[in-house]
């Protein structure tokens, strides 16, 4: 472990709550456009459950990448349809305030404790889908310490693309076996996992993401296991102080 110098963190879910911060700022915008009627945690869902069909166009380059607030309101948009809401007839700038509510996202109670924890031993950064200013908003409103922030519009790839990974390593000037991803997802560690990197996982409840429902069932093997990030922070400052240190090179020192 004392190999590992930078610690990447998938963000939406893993280290804050998109499901209950979105059904929230949903459920007050159906609530101001008479649509009460309307279960906001169905709607967060429906969204969201959008998500992975919107970007497979990118990673299998039918279309140019774009940013995931762009993504995010067209899904928007499709999902006020599905509801029977006309998107057109709602007042743009309220659309533009919803879409936002993912720059907005809470931090679950461990998230900035355990990531100040971890932040003294290892650089610790976002790998995200996200893009960097959505990044940047959430991190200043919840207090995330990130010691760098790396959006997707800077490997411009989505995951479980090898190129956002790959990408985030040679930012760092870190080798990918000197880097750990850490996720609540297995498809994503998984992939991380095939790129060389090591793999935490942190069990985080009703935190799926509705539009992976169809993927491989849930995968194991990862390095570290944790309920939160406070107990990850304690279980890598164990292993740490059990290793002997390690210099760049790979020589105990």
């Amino acid at each position: 472990m004392t190999n590992v110098e930078v610690l990447f963190f998938d963000v939406l879910g893993t280290v804050v709550d998109w499901r209950g911060s979105i059904a929230a700022e949903a459920g007050s915008f159906l609530k101001r456009h008479n649509a009460s009627h309307i279960d906001a945690a169905a709607f967060a869902d429906a969204w969201v459950g959008r998500y992975d069909a919107s970007v497979e166009a990118i990673r299998n380059g039918q279309r140019s990448f774009v940013p995931l607030d762009l993504l995010n309101m067209e899904n928007l948009e499709a999902c006020l349809k599905e509801f029977g809401l006309t998107p057109s007839a709602l007042p743009r700038a309220e659309l533009e305030n919803l879409n936002l509510a993912w720059h907005r996202l809470e931090p679950w109670p461990d998230s900035v404790e355990g990531l100040s924890r971890l932040k003294k031993r290892f650089i610790v950064a976002p790998l995200s889908d996200g893009n960097t200013r959505l990044l940047v908003d959430m991190a200043k409103r919840a207090g995330l310490p990130w010691d760098t922030i790396l959006g997707a519009d800077v490997s411009r790839a989505y995951k479980p693309t090898p190129q956002v990974y790959l990408r985030a390593c040679e930012l760092l000037g870190v080798k990918p076996e000197r880097a750990m991803l850490v996720a609540a997802h297995d498809y994503d560690l998984d992939a991380a996992r095939r790129c060389g990197l090591k793999t935490a996982y942190v069990v985080r409840a009703n935190a799926q993401d509705p539009s992976m429902a169809a993927s491989v069932e849930p995968l194991d093997g990862w390095d570290y296991m944790a309920s939160d990030l406070i107990e990850l922070a304690e279980i890598l400052k164990q292993v740490s102080e059990r290793i002997p240190a390690m210099n760049r090179s790979g020589h105990k020192i």
